[in-house]
Order: structure tokens, then C-alpha cells, then sequence
């Protein structure tokens, strides 16, 4: 599968130095660390008392989330999504495969390409990514509802009841929560009562 940021991460960084390997091939930096405004986030999302104040902090959240390492890894990840959302899936891998490869201590790079493979219906391909996000950012909200998504799609039930409600303790806004309302597809059926007098 968006918070005002605080002074301490809205304000732009320096620019960067150009960083290069023994080879002079240039090497991405180092994830920027959101974690403390990440942890803020999620602690109001949890308080949240109705459904527009969440969505402005899941708002907030996604900018976090989608803040790449330097100016390269962000016209990847933009271009990424641009092509999915114009559905050419084909190019948006592209440039997902091309962010991960450059910054694959990033955790967003995988996180899209795992929607991308979720669009497809390439589950196993997707929960392989959300994976990999979810190590490199364990509190990532959406690829948790993300990688429930895709357990759901391979059939895997009780794993993704198991993950959606991981991420539902993070975040009990998130659209995917219809999903466990009753009725919906990660409900447990109620056992039906015996009928009487069909003795055979």
C-alpha cells in the first residue's frame, strides 16, 4: 500500500554533497530519520476523534513517508507514482525498480512498487516488498494494511487478520478497517445453530 511537520522536519535540508563510490558511481544517502515524528503522528492518530482530523494526519504521515533521501531518489519516486497513476504500470516499476536499486535502504521505494504489484494482482511479488518496508520502517501504517491487502489476496485469511489488526492498533482510522465490520471478508463466520427435528 500526509502531519504538520514539525520545525525540526519541514525545514529543508542542506543540499546534499554528492556522494560517490570507490568507482565514482554516485551513492544514494542515507534515509532521513522521521521516526520521532513518525511515533508523534501515529500517538494522534490513535486519539483521533472523528474521521477528517484523521485523514490531515495520515496526510501528514504520506509526507513523511514520501520524503526521499535527495533530489535523484525523489524524481524516481515521483515519476513511480505519476505512472501508476496514470495506470502505465509497466513504467512505474521501472521507476520503482530503479529507486530501489539506488536507495534500497529506502523504505517508500518498496512500499510503491508493492502497490504497483498489488494493482497487477502480483500478490506474492507485493508481500516480498511490504516485507522488506516494513524492516527497514517497522510503524509504516499503509504497508501494514498494504501487506494484509495482499495476504488477503493469496488466500492467506488468518495472516491477514493477524496484520490488519497490527495495523488498526496503529492506526483504528484506516479505510481498510471496514474489512473486519461484520460482514466483511476478514470477519469470522458465525456458526449457524443446529436446525431442530432434522434428526436423520
Amino acid at each position: 500500500m500526509r502531519l504538520c511537520l514539525g520545525a525540526a522536519v519541514t525545514l529543508a535540508a542542506p543540499a546534499q554533497a554528492q556522494q560517490s563510490d570507490a568507482g565514482g558511481a554516485q551513492v544514494c544517502p542515507a534515509p532521513k530519520d522521521h521516526s520521532a515524528a513518525v511515533e508523534r503522528l501515529i500517538s494522534q492518530l490513535q486519539a483521533a476523534p472523528n474521521e477528517a482530523e484523521a485523514q490531515k494526519l495520515s496526510n501528514d504521515l504520506w509526507a513523511l513517508w514520501a520524503d526521499a533521501p535527495n533530489e535523484q531518489a525523489q524524481a524516481l519516486l515521483d515519476r513511480g507514482m505519476s505512472r501508476r497513476a496514470s495506470f502505465d504500470f509497466i513504467g512505474a516499476l521501472d521507476a520503482f525498480d530503479r529507486l530501489v536499486d539506488y536507495c534500497p535502504n529506502y523504505a517508500e521505494g518498496y512500499n510503491q512498487r508493492a502497490f504497483v504489484n498489488y494493482l497487477r494482482q502480483d500478490f506474492a511479488a507485493a508481500l516480498l516488498d511490504l516485507d522488506r518496508a516494513l524492516a527497514l520502517s517497522p510503524s509504516h501504517v499503509a504497508a501494514m494494511s498494504g501487506r494484509a491487502l495482499s495476504l488477503l489476496g493469496l488466500g492467506r485469511v488468518t495472516e491477514a487478520v493477524e496484520a490488519l489488526d497490527t495495523a488498526l492498533a496503529f492506526n483504528p482510522w484506516l479505510p481498510e478497517r471496514h474489512l473486519r465490520a461484520p460482514g466483511g471478508p476478514l470477519v469470522p463466520a458465525r456458526p449457524q445453530p443446529e436446525a431442530e427435528g432434522t434428526d436423520l
